[in-house]
């Protein structure tokens, strides 16, 4: 409209500027009828949504890939805000949409409560009657019922043609009830009339549904924030050394950007040019900056300090870790758990239950006392008091505060039905190599055959190891470098997955790896390089052996320091009655020296990466629910295998798709955390059930007047009271989740405890 105004205002042609003038008003009005339209169609759709919450869950995640797609590689600007349009926006569009529903319907119910008689009675205070405040009642009641409750009935229809009644469908027969029963009162003078009941009734679901979608969206914004970290633009370096502004979405992988000193960094990659201290703690929760020079990693979203850094970029679009976290979002949200599937299937059996229980009440009735409008209440009065709103909220409320206590403290859930598993877990399985320990190994001693000096042994190790980046082949590089030593030219290498290396170093066939390698090659081991193996295992040490020409000439002790959280999660784990494994590729004596250090109760030793889910299997064969903890790359078949997959690793690991749940602290304490947190959401959820269903078994019976004869009987306003009192109770109850105890006690060596966070 403000386009088609400036054009007027600058044609030319005067004469023309009534006509326009007029259409200008007339295109105007049109257009707000156009935005009433749309908003009107907005909140139609999200009833739909609300009525087919998975279909609209697909929906939303195929519409951001169909967007992510179509800005091309880039995660720019366009893939993240589509992201927060399909998933965060339909969570606040709910949360909008029922919180203008409840504030409307509640101001015109505050009519209808002023002027009910039984609220005066109860209250004791009185308002002013005038010439037509008798319709006051059912004229605003009948607005409230339009406005607030056929959502309802709308959400419900799905369930009704689908043949499978739940949710929807019980929470609008309570309200069609009241409503019915409240106009015919108007009608029959002689009946008492509820319509405070019917509008509180309407209100207070409004109420809870505008609670529980609060609840959702606030639980996956803390994760959703992370896409809007993401700067829209990026400084790229043309071939000339230029730098020229580029949308974040045209990066490709290879290009060099330059990273100005407290500016985002744009994407995944590695540090080429320069020197700085990077805020990671958006990804990974670590709070102090890391310090990233030449050959290290960056992750796209993360802050950069007063340094100036030339990044080459290494992944864009959907390889990017931000994009792998909302992916892992997106399929939690998804999933269901166990629980929430009960309460769903509860839901459609109470329908039912509560059509019986009315049958039954009105013949009851009718037997005993003819049929009147007694009978009539007493059935209005159990299909009211049937109403599952408590139900309906037992488990949405206190999922959205496990995501969002878990999120807050680094745990990413995947799946629900996992992490409501994980209390129950039998047995937890960790990999030893970067999960209990460090992961960064160093050379700490050598031996050699006769004949050969050590410098040589060790300049040849580094030749072989030349073009690895495993973390033993780093060490020996640096054992090599810290002696200046120079190491020989190698070809032709080749990686021996599980076992080690192989590459020809001056005509020789030379390998380096551990006891797996030896195997495989059948080399026997000198007596003296044995001794040195057995005491080296009696000090935790992994051994690495260099073989040439098919002898072996040299043994490398390497040292793994052990995290001093892992003393601590494994007494946690023990206090939770959980049994603890460790399973590692090196020899037996190392894994036995960490195991007996740590307390661990069972230990897999010298098991190739591709036999690990083979353990898993071992331990569930013995009818033990199992948890594998690993860092989600050489350890996918067993994450798979495991009943709880846990993915443990730095930021630049959460996009795992082997695991259940990632801890992205790279902290293996979390794993208590996890099995804790999982215990009191799933009590809560029980306790909400119980409740929930509790006061149905209670209420309905009261309702049909089982102690009439004792002179009890529930009328139509209580029953709703009760209900109302039943969802505030489920929904006080889920909130004292944010409570639970996460903190991690104070370890060993006197480190201080780490703080849990509390939720959104």
């Amino acid at each position: 409209m403000d386009d088609h105004k400036d054009t007027t205002e600058n044609s030319p042609g005067g004469e023309d500027q009534p006509d326009t003038t007029s259409h200008q008003h007339e295109h105007g009005d049109h257009d707000e009828a156009v935005a009433e339209s749309d908003e009107e169609g907005v909140e139609q759709e999200l009833l739909e949504e609300e009525a087919h919450p998975a279909a609209a869950g697909e929906m939303a995640s195929h519409e951001q890939h169909e967007h992510a797609g179509h800005e091309g590689d880039g995660h720019g600007h366009g893939s993240h805000e589509g992201h927060g349009e399909g998933h965060s926006g339909m969570h606040e569009g709910h949360e909008q949409m029922f919180r203008r529903r409840f504030f409307i319907s509640t101001l015109l119910s505050i009519p209808v409560l002023l002027y009910s008689e039984m609220l005066q009675e109860w209250l004791g205070f009185s308002v002013p009657v005038f010439p037509g405040s008798e319709w006051i009642n059912p004229v605003f009641a009948v607005i409230v019922f339009a406005y607030g409750g056929v959502p309802f009935l709308q959400m419900a229809l799905p369930e009704l043609k689908d043949r499978s009644p739940g949710m929807m469908t019980l929470i609008s027969m309570a309200i069609t009830v009241a409503f019915v029963y409240s106009l015919a009162s108007v009608i029959f003078p002689t009946q008492s009339a509820f319509f405070w009941e019917l509008v509180t009734l309407i209100d207070i679901m409004l109420l809870g549904h505008w609670i529980e979608m609060r609840s959702v969206r606030r639980a996956s914004s803390a994760l959703d924030e992370l896409a809007k970290l993401m700067p829209d633009t990026a400084e790229r370096i043309t071939d000339d050394g230029e730098t020229e502004e580029v949308p974040v979405s045209e990066l490709s992988e290879g290009d060099l950007v330059l990273v100005r000193p407290g500016a985002s960094v744009p994407a995944d990659g590695t540090v080429e040019e320069g020197d700085s201290d990077v805020n990671e703690s958006m990804i990974t929760g670590e709070s102090k900056p890391v310090s990233k020079e030449p050959g290290d990693e960056v992750i796209g979203g993360t802050i950069n300090g007063d340094g100036s850094l030339r990044v080459r970029v290494g992944a864009t679009g959907e390889e990017t870790t931000l994009a792998g976290i909302m992916r892992l979002v997106e399929e939690a949200q998804q999933s269901k758990s166990k629980t929430q599937v009960l309460a769903d299937r509860a839901a459609g059996w109470l329908f039912y239950v509560a059509l019986g229980a009315a049958v039954v009440t009105a013949i009851a009735w009718t037997v005993a006392v003819s049929f009147d409008a007694t009978v009539i209440e007493r059935v209005v009065t159990v299909l009211v008091i049937a109403c599952p709103h408590a139900l309906g909220l037992a488990i949405p409320l206190v999922v959205a505060i496990n995501t969002s206590l878990a999120a807050r403290n680094g745990m990413l859930v995947r799946d629900r039905i996992a992490m409501e598993d994980a209390r129950n877990l039998d047995a937890i399985i960790f990999d030893k190599t970067g999960t209990l320990t460090e992961g960064e190994h160093g050379v700490v001693d050598m031996a050699t055959v006769d004949g050969v000096d050590e410098d040589d042994a060790l300049g040849l190790a580094a030749a072989v190891e030349s073009d690895s980046e495993h973390m033993i082949a780093r060490a020996i590089r640096e054992a090599a470098d810290e002696r200046d030593l120079s190491a020989p030219d190698a070809s032709s290498f080749e990686a021996i997955k599980g076992r080690g290396v192989r590459a020809n170093v001056d005509g020789n066939e030379v390998y380096v790896g551990g006891p797996n390698l030896l195997t495989q090659l059948d080399s026997e081991i000198p007596d003296h390089l044995q001794r040195f193996a057995d005491e080296a295992g009696q000090n935790a040490q992994t051994v690495v052996y260099l073989v040439r020409d098919g002898e072996l000439i040299a043994a490398f002790a390497m040292a793994d320091v052990i995290r001093e959280e892992s003393f601590r999660v494994v007494d946690a784990l023990h206090d939770l009655g959980i049994e603890v494994a460790m399973l590692t590729g090196d020899s037996q004596d190392v894994a036995n020296a960490v195991a007996d250090e740590l307390g661990i109760d069972t230990v897999f030793a010298e098991v190739l990466p591709e036999d690990k889910d083979e353990k898993v299997q071992e331990l569930q064969d013995q009818g033990k629910l199992v948890g594998m903890v690993g860092d989600g790359v050489n350890d996918a078949p067993a994450l798979t295998r495991a009943d709880v997959g846990i993915a443990i690793g730095s930021g630049t690991d959460v996009a795992v798709q082997s695991a259940d749940v990632i801890l992205v602290q790279n902290n293996p304490m979390d794993v208590a955390r996890l099995v804790r947190l999982s215990k009191a959401s799933y009590r809560k959820m029980q306790e909400n059930i119980v409740w929930a269903a509790g006061y149905n078994v209670f209420a309905i019976p009261l309702a049909a007047g089982v102690l009439a004869p004792v002179g009890i009987l529930l009328s139509p306003a209580v029953g709703a009271l009760l209900m109302s009192l039943s969802t505030v109770i489920v929904a006080i109850n889920a909130q004292l989740l944010r409570r639970v105890d996460l903190s991690i006690p104070e370890l060993p060596s006197g480190t201080p405890a780490t703080e849990a966070q509390p939720a959104d």
